[in-house]
């Protein structure tokens, strides 16, 4: 048998695993100096002021609604086209889910429909707006800031806020030549660390911000609403109050990423350009080699963006080889090829049509990418006989 190749699969070398036996072997596993020098190297990177890691990119799109103080019932606007965390956020917030359809090239958040929805917004419901930076691909940032009145964050803080949905996206670059977390066109940017993503801390995420108010609000929130800096104490006549005191200010949460995974991080985080680099490779092989199928349509990028690409999906015409997406799932299979499908719009789960009258017809884009998407393996640690591999087998399904 052959090796199986998985749609996804982290790069995990002696170095991460020097690095992670070495916070084992100290003083400290949960919290300890690696997290902090984990947030700056990603302060870093994306060239964001602050950075707050946290225990994953689900916990991170939580956190970062949650800082906003958004009133309850307002909306929250994501694309129908990502992973349930990404609307999740909205309720666990008390906030009113909806959705804006997709781009048909680049399956991310559509401008022209996200302007549509903004205009028939006559009473202001929209709190926060998400884009999710789809596969690693950028959205128009710019046009969205431009369209939600917030292109200029300097001198317009009130909402609707921007949340960037990087979680596939860490490595990517906006149109303007600035990292995906940089925060040039939003107000947070998060960040998924898991292992199928661009760098694998296992469980992990992070937020990254501008803004030094909100930075605060994360740092307090991440851990159990609780501070221990007398400077912000509340209570300050008490005679109670000594070395041993904190103070619980807001209803928080642990949401905390350990020494351990931080370090990890760390070790990943100097090898991003190598991965970033791999994966731009294989996107490269790929689309040479399937431009000359007529039933499959590559991914398309947006002129002048730099992506990492996380996923490399797939557009089948199933018609035309005569097999179903669960038939040619299975024979890729059994071919030793795993495949997985990015993603059942949101707006079609049972949750979200049951408590908010969703349903088939609403975002006909998303529903009609969904109906053709396939994600083929890409990740740095394919060979370059597993990339040519996955293109043979994939080519046959035509024959």
């Amino acid at each position: 048998m052959k090796q199986f190749i998985s749609y996804g699969k982290q790069w995990i070398d002696d170095d991460d695993i020097a690095a992670v036996v070495e916070v084992l072997r100290s003083d400290f596993m949960t919290q300890g100096p690696k997290i902090g020098e984990f947030e700056k190297a990603l302060c870093d990177y994306t060239g964001a002021k602050y950075a707050v890691a946290v225990s994953s990119g689900t916990a991170a799109l939580h956190l970062a609604v949650s800082a906003l103080n958004i009133a309850k019932e307002k909306k929250g606007i994501t694309s129908p086209i990502t992973f349930a965390a990404s609307a999740n956020c909205f309720l666990y917030n008390g906030m009113k889910p909806d959705f804006v359809d997709i781009d048909e090239r680049t399956f991310c958040m559509s401008p022209i429909e996200l302007e549509t929805k903004i205009k028939k917004d006559k009473e202001n419901e929209t709190g926060v707006v998400i884009p999710v930076h789809f596969g690693g691909q950028s959205c128009e940032m710019e046009k969205i800031a431009r369209i939600l009145g917030r292109d200029d964050l300097t001198t317009n803080s009130k909402g609707p806020y921007i949340i960037e949905d990087a979680s596939h996206a860490l490595g990517s670059k906006h149109e303007n030549g600035k990292r995906v977390g940089s925060c040039c066109w939003s107000d947070m940017a998060i960040f998924s660390f898991h292992p199928v993503k661009t760098i694998a801390t296992a469980e992990g995420g992070a937020i990254t911000t501008n803004n030094k108010d909100l930075y605060d609000q994360l740092m307090v929130l991440r851990t159990h609403g609780i501070t221990k800096d007398e400077t912000k104490w509340k209570i300050k006549d008490r005679d109670f109050t000594g070395p041993w005191y904190y103070e619980m200010q807001e209803l928080g949460f642990n949401y905390r990423l350990t020494d351990m995974q931080s370090a990890l991080g760390l070790s990943q985080m100097r090898k991003i350009d190598k991965f970033t680099a791999r994966r731009r490779e294989i996107v490269d092989i790929y689309n040479k080699a399937f431009k000359k199928v007529e039933w499959l349509s590559t991914p398309y990028e947006r002129e002048g963006l730099s992506s990492t690409f996380h996923l490399y999906v797939l557009e089948f015409d199933f018609k035309k080889i005569n097999k179903t997406r669960t038939e040619v799932m299975n024979i890729l299979k059994e071919k030793g090829i795993g495949t997985q499908v990015h993603y059942i719009p949101v707006h079609l789960l049972p949750y979200y049509r049951e408590h908010f009258g969703f349903k088939p017809g609403d975002f006909p884009k998303a529903e009609g990418y969904y109906g053709k998407c396939l994600s083929i393996p890409l990740y740095p640690k394919m060979t370059d006989e597993d990339v040519q591999r996955v293109i043979d087998e994939i080519s046959a399904l035509g024959e």
